[in-house]
This record gives structure tokens, sequence and C-alpha cells, in this order.
């Protein structure tokens, strides 16, 4: 019996490539995004697999489709949302932190909250949401994207502490990449870019061992550290 999984976002980049790897590894797939033609070049290759709902994270409706999409699927036992957005902002433009927040923090909150509480009424369930390494510091060019990421591990971990209390069967994982080779790695001086097919074989890992966070690729823990030790001093001077 297939295990079921929807994947927010699974168009293009990490949330592709960890749909082909679920859809490799035993489980029936739900696939969300915006550009259908890109969720049905992945239906035609595993048509009894992937399972598609064109929909955008941010609509209003979002949530009736997801909803949708579990009763195709005939039930959910992960979910994880690879949706986001983030552009470079040194002007400080009210449109790009708006389309920033209405993804990244609303329509994140709005998705793992239908998803807590799908779980916590069936009984048990995994949460994976693809965070940032960004939102463990601000950033002068990029404000409202490394607020966004601090707002959505913050978000992980209280639902992760929620569930703990509660003695609830939902396991967390916060994945905070580094720089990968997508749309979303942007501005000068990039390193250690690693491919989405790497990023998202640590990241299936990491989701079978159930882990609270985990930094992709696994190197990045050394700058999470060195981030957060850094004095501010030093850091608003960067």
């Amino acid at each position: 019996m297939h295990k079921k999984a929807i994947v927010v976002g699974a168009t293009s980049g990490i949330g592709r490539e960890l749909a082909q790897i679920l859809s490799r590894k035993g489980y029936k797939v739900g696939i969300t995004g915006r550009r259908e033609a890109l969720l049905t070049s992945q239906v035609n290759e595993a048509p009894d697999i992937f399972v598609p709902k064109v929909f955008d994270s941010t609509a209003e409706n979002a949530l009736g489709h997801l909803q949708e999409l579990v009763e195709k699927l005939g039930g959910l036992d992960l979910l994880v949302f690879s949706s986001g957005t983030g552009e470079l902002n040194e002007r400080l433009q009210d449109a790009i932190v708006q389309e920033t927040n209405q993804l990244n923090v609303l329509a994140f909150s709005k998705v793992m909250g239908w998803a807590f509480h799908y779980f916590q009424k069936q009984g048990h369930g995994h949460l994976v949401a693809i965070s940032s390494i960004a939102g463990l510091r601000g950033s002068g060019i990029a404000p409202s994207y490394n607020a966004s990421k601090a707002y959505q591990i913050n978000y992980l971990e209280g639902l992760r502490q929620k569930a703990t209390k509660a003695k609830l069967q939902i396991a967390v994982t916060d994945v905070r990449p580094g720089f990968v080779d997508t749309q979303m790695a942007k501005g000068e001086g990039k390193f250690w870019v690693a491919p989405p097919q790497k990023a998202a074989k640590q990241i299936f890992s990491a989701m079978i061992g159930k882990k609270d966070r985990v930094y992709i690729t696994k190197r990045w823990r050394l700058i999470a550290i060195i981030l957060k030790i850094l004095p501010t001093w030093v850091y608003k001077r960067m």
C-alpha cells in the first residue's frame, strides 16, 4: 500500500526533485504548482503515481485545493512545503515586501496550520518545510526574505513543541538550504552551490530519519554555527 505525500511547489527545483524521489520510494504523490505544463510532464512520466493540482499557494481557496488532493490520494502521511519567493530588495520596495510576505509568511502559515490539524485529527503525520539558512540573520540586500525565513524557522519550532507537549505522533522537519542551483539563488558571491538533485537526496535522508532540522548541503552547518556566534557589531558591517 502506497504512503501518500503532497509536495507544495513541485514544478521545479527542490520540490520537483523531492517529488521524483518520493515517487521512486513507494509514495503516491500529490504535486502542486502554478505551471500546469510542468506538473503534466511529471504525470506523463508516472500517471499511476503523480496526482496533480494546479493552484497558487497564496490563493484564497488554496486549502480547498489541498483537501481535494488528499481525497484523490486517499489520505495523507507527509506534506512538503517547497513553495517560496525571494527577491533582492536593497531599495525596500513595498511590492517586493508584500509578495514575499504573502507566500513565505501568510500562505506558509495557512498550509502548515491546515496540515497540522489534519495530522492531529489523524493521529500521525510528517510536516517538512524548506526554510533557509538566511533565516538565521538579517540581510541588508534582502530584508523581507531573511525575515520571512526567520518566521518560518520559528513557526516550525512552535509546531514541533506543540506536537511534543501534546504527545502527538507528528514530526516536523525544518530544511535550511544554503545555495542550491535554482531560481531562488540570487546575488553575487555564491559558493558551495549544490545541484537540486544532491540537495533533494540529502533532504529525503533527513526526512526518513525524521530530523528536527537539517542544513543542505551538510557543510552549511558550519556557516550556520558562524552566523549564530558572530557578534552584532561585526555582522552589521559585513
